[in-house]
């Protein structure tokens, strides 16, 4: 793919810039943003630390990157889009005795119009994530194929078909099939989930320019460089409305339907869609791709800022054709750009209580988050939080309204394979700011191959102190939830 400016394909910078502007002003964790239109890249930026090499973690975009292998699959003869489930897995399913579950088809699952509502693999921990599918033992049911729920756990048994039925990993086969033809590097992985299977439902971790290139490869409908890789049926099937997922009879971003493993969205347009906000927003009457990533887990409106501003601001202005270029607009996009960094804790870096607390050790009484005792001490723009928990002795060094980068103490979480059992402490980002005199907000950002937000909001009074925990995270930051009090030692 090219560079160019935005003029030159009709956009204006000031647009651009301006919705740059409303989701900093938002509080937005944004890490990287790419808009192309055509075989241009029109604007690219990484919020630092992040960079282009960076292999970012995709969530449930993931979903739509499984259902491109399934259009391989179909291409290759292997499967019909019509088959049951249960003839590729029946020593799984031979116990299910919901028939709606042996009825449901690959396409059911495709448009998440499944039989049952998902288990939690996550609270269940079982052996193999596979068998805990077809082994629900959920009552609720329906006939497959009628109604849309959101089933995290039937988009995995798509990665694990793929895998069946080839012999090969997701990654293996859609190298062989798709990466290498269109230049994905060589860098993406997928993490595993309990019995060795690829987690094919939210584990994808590829640079942003590569979600570029196989969004660009689904908008043109499986051709690349006038070679056409999947058939076209397919991926036109597999972006359109296959179901209304609407249940509310709204109008919404997320609410325009369903296709297989793909979101509709605004302007006859679609999208993969992963937590946290990891988008590739593709609208083909206008010939635009806008890549996001970013953690905004817990901030349900950061998704109507990223899509109704991208939609107001530079679809919905896009020209046919080439405008004037604006030298002055664009030199204001790229200095304000240069300047960007991962979100930080906001408020004052000082107050009339720093020092009263400063080195103090306040002992807690008994608290879900087992922490028996803190200290917080200041130098200059940065501290430490010091504390004891169920683990033993711990520390966060923090930036006063900037972020320290360091590990996150806690020792027992994931690695590649996802399951409360590894031996990770996760790479983060650590800032703090008094919020108000008396009050001190942590916070702490996971930024390795699992994302996820803590905050540690501390409350002084006298010789007291209250305080709150609370996280956006998947199966990780639980030891860190919950109220506490205590009073200096």
């Amino acid at each position: 793919m090219n560079y160019a400016t935005p003029e030159s394909q009709g956009i204006r910078s000031e647009n651009i810039l301006e919705y740059i502007q409303i989701l900093e002003d938002a509080r937005l964790a944004t890490h990287d943003i790419i808009l192309a239109r055509g075989n241009d890249i029109l604007y690219e930026n990484y919020w630092a630390p992040f960079h282009r090499d960076f292999c970012h973690r995709q969530y449930s975009v993931t979903k739509s990157i499984v259902s491109i292998a399934i259009g391989f699959l179909e291409q290759d003869g292997m499967i019909d889009l019509d088959d049951k489930i249960a003839k590729y897995f029946p020593e799984e399913i031979k116990n299910q005795p919901d028939e709606n579950m042996h009825n449901q088809t690959i396409r059911h699952m495709l448009m998440m119009s499944t039989a049952k509502p998902a288990g939690n693999w996550f609270a269940d921990k079982p052996e193999d994530r596979v068998r805990h599918y077809f082994e629900n033992d959920n009552k609720v049911t329906r006939p497959s194929g009628t109604i849309y729920e959101y089933d995290s756990e039937g988009s995995f048994i798509m990665g694990a078909l793929v895998e069946r039925l080839t012999g090969k990993t997701l990654k293996e086969y859609l190298t062989e099939k798709l990466f290498s033809k269109i230049g994905v590097s060589e860098e993406n992985y997928f993490l595993k989930c309990p019995g060795g299977h690829t987690w094919g439902d939210s584990a994808a971790v590829f640079r942003p320019i590569d979600m570029l290139k196989i969004a660009r490869f689904t908008m043109n409908y499986g051709s690349w460089n006038g070679e056409q890789i999947l058939n076209e049926a397919y991926l036109r099937a597999a972006t359109a409305r296959q179901i209304d997922n609407d249940h509310m009879n709204g109008n919404g971003h997320d609410c325009q339907g369903y296709g297989y493993q793909i979101w509709r969205t605004y302007d006859n347009s679609f999208c993969f869609y992963g937590m946290g906000c990891q988008f590739a927003i593709c609208v083909p009457d206008k010939d635009i791709i806008l890549i996001y990533n970013g953690d905004n887990q817990g901030k349900d409106y950061a998704k109507k800022y990223i899509f109704d501003d991208f939609f107001r601001l530079i679809v919905r202005t896009v020209e046919d054709g080439a405008i004037p270029e604006n030298e002055a607009a664009q030199r204001e996009l790229a200095e304000y750009s240069k300047t960007r960094k991962l979100l930080t804790a906001i408020g004052e870096t000082d107050s009339e209580w720093k020092e009263k607390v400063n080195g103090v050790t306040y002992v807690l009484d008994e608290s879900p988050s087992g922490i028996r005792e803190f200290t917080l001490t200041f130098e200059g723009n940065k501290g430490v939080f010091r504390y004891i928990n169920a683990q033993g002795e711990k520390e966060i060094p923090f930036g006063m309204c900037e972020n320290v980068f360091g590990e996150f103490p806690q020792d027992g979480y994931s690695n590649e394979m996802g399951t409360k059992t590894g031996t990770r402490r996760y790479r983060s980002a650590f800032s703090a700011a008094w919020v108000t005199p008396n009050k001190l907000c942590l916070k702490v950002q996971a930024i390795d191959e699992y994302f996820g937000n803590l905050y540690i909001n501390f409350g002084f009074r006298d010789n007291l102190v209250g305080i709150h925990m609370d996280k956006s995270a998947e199966d990780f930051f639980d030891e860190y939830v919950g109220y506490a009090q205590g009073k200096q030692k």
